[in-house]
């Protein structure tokens, strides 16, 4: 009998839809190139606009409303994870890095975890034991198998987020050759999230890169994407942020560049510990028979926070983030950012990896979300989902298997689509996007015809508008959202 495949699924932290060489971007990133190249790219895969709702619904194949994740962490009950479903089957199941649920990773079916239990803080400091001053948000608590630990001190001198993440993941991929079964690792990254700190070495790469500015930035990156036709034509770039200035205007050219070639030097050295587990797998004799998943937990962040303004980006005593220029771009084509309904909060990248399974150089615009990776890994190793866990109900999943999309097979979505975050909502049926932003109406988008929603067609289709806003609130009721919609729906 073959053996079942194993599962690695990584996840980065804000990081834009256009960010990724594959995805347009001019960052360098060869391995997620080469996955993508040997692999599948979707075009139109969707997270959950923010860090804790996405990883609500990636690990319970539900909606992050049903287990009562409405924005940040809370106690998650009436689901199953994907961990537990897949230790329930005889797998192994390990995770390093970011958690952002209640209970820790090792109480709902992770044998092992080392990593962040919530937040991200200072990618060289988490434990704030270097005495930096006043740095928001420097001290993190992090969990060691069942031990919780406030102020991490790692105990070592080069601690980097990405980096160390990785060393304790190729630690788990060591000891899974001590049994013959299966393995599912997940490794949260926090990087690209802020603050932004880098390797001096990482950042010089780019410094420079971006005094062409983000217009030009934008423009290049939606020229690529067309390109790579994961961009139609017809499909118009999005405009400039109204709060943005034109790059010509602007006078803190340097600082800007800067700012990005720190950014850019976090995926970097992101896509260089990628490199790293696939150079592991291939010693290991396991590539071939593990399902590679990369993505992204919500689009780029317009946050600003300029907490250390004497100190320039990048080292562990700076506090500085993206902000909404460069977020701008690095959603590139799409409008809004991190929290929003809009493609620019919703969208990502998601490259899956499978050579006993999936052809290279496929891409797919199948439309999917990440509560479909619940339903996809009970499908591939045939295990049956639990009506319950420690004695409660579990809801249905509401995702689908991916698994006839990776075969290249045929495959609908069948059902809508929805969102619900702070007073935003969206609905997604077929070609058509229902979406509203701040308790602002709804807008409505042919998203065949203008994926980058740049043409509201609400008043011209107040049928469709009326249709799915009906959907909406019918879902909204269900699973118990905060937001109940615009008041003129």
């Amino acid at each position: 009998m073959a053996k079942r495949p194993n599962i690695i699924l990584m996840m980065v932290d804000d990081m834009g839809f256009s960010d990724l060489g594959c995805y347009g971007g001019e960052i360098d990133t060869p391995n997620l190139d080469r996955l993508a190249k040997n692999g599948m790219r979707f075009t139109q895969f969707y997270n959950c606009a923010k860090c804790a709702p996405t990883r609500a619904s990636l690990l319970r194949g539900l909606y992050s409303q049903q287990v009562g994740c409405h924005s940040q962490r809370v106690k998650m009950e009436n689901c199953a994870t994907i961990a537990e479903v897949l230790k329930g089957a005889g797998y192994q199941t390990y995770m390093s890095g970011k958690w952002h649920c209640e209970e820790i990773p090792t109480q709902r079916g992770f044998q092992r975890h080392r990593g962040l239990i919530g937040g991200c803080g200072n990618h060289f400091d988490p434990g704030g034991k270097r005495n930096l001053g006043d740095v928001y948000f420097v001290s993190k608590t992090y969990a060691i198998d069942h031990e919780v630990i406030d102020a991490y001190d790692p105990g070592i001198n080069d601690f980097y987020s990405t980096d160390t993440f990785t060393d304790w993941a190729l630690a788990y991929l060591d000891e899974s050759t001590k049994s013959d079964d299966p393995f599912l690792l997940y490794i949260a990254y926090t990087a690209p999230h802020f603050p932004l700190q880098a390797w001096p070495k990482d950042i010089e790469k780019y410094r420079g890169k971006y005094r062409v500015g983000w217009d030009a930035i934008r423009e290049q990156r939606y020229e690529r994407l067309k390109e790579l036709g994961i961009v139609k034509d017809a499909w118009p770039n999005s405009d400039r942020y109204p709060e943005v200035n034109a790059w010509e205007d602007d006078e803190d050219k340097d600082g800007w560049d800067l700012r990005m070639a720190v950014y850019s030097a976090m995926i970097d050295r992101v896509d260089q510990n990628v490199g790293r587990i696939l150079e592991k797998l291939r010693e290991m004799g396991e590539e071939d028979n593990t399902l590679i998943l990369f993505l992204s937990d919500n689009g780029a962040c317009s946050e600003d926070f300029n907490n250390t303004p004497d100190i320039a980006p990048g080292p562990a005593e700076s506090y500085r983030t993206q902000d909404t220029a460069w977020a701008n771009a690095s959603n590139t084509p799409f409008r809004l950012f991190k929290s929003d309904d809009h493609e620019g909060g919703i969208a990502t990248p998601l490259i899956a990896h499978w050579p006993n399974v999936i052809q290279p150089g496929q891409m797919t615009d199948a439309i999917g979300h990440v509560i479909d990776f619940m339903a996809t890994f009970v499908d591939m190793v045939e295990v049956d989902y639990p009506a319950e866990i420690n004695g409660q109900p579990v809801f249905p999943m509401e995702g689908k298997s991916l698994i006839p999309i990776f075969e290249g097979n045929a495959w609908e979505r069948g059902k809508p689509l929805f969102w619900s975050h702070g007073s935003r909502g969206a609905v997604r049926d077929g070609k058509w996007k229902l979406v509203s932003q701040k308790k602002g109406p709804w807008e409505l988008y042919d998203m065949d015809a203008d994926r980058t929603e740049m043409s509201d067609l609400s008043e011209q289709r107040p049928d469709i508008v009326k249709n799915l806003s009906g959907q909406w609130k019918t879902w909204a009721k269900r699973v118990n959202t905060k937001y109940q919609g615009p008041e003129e729906a």
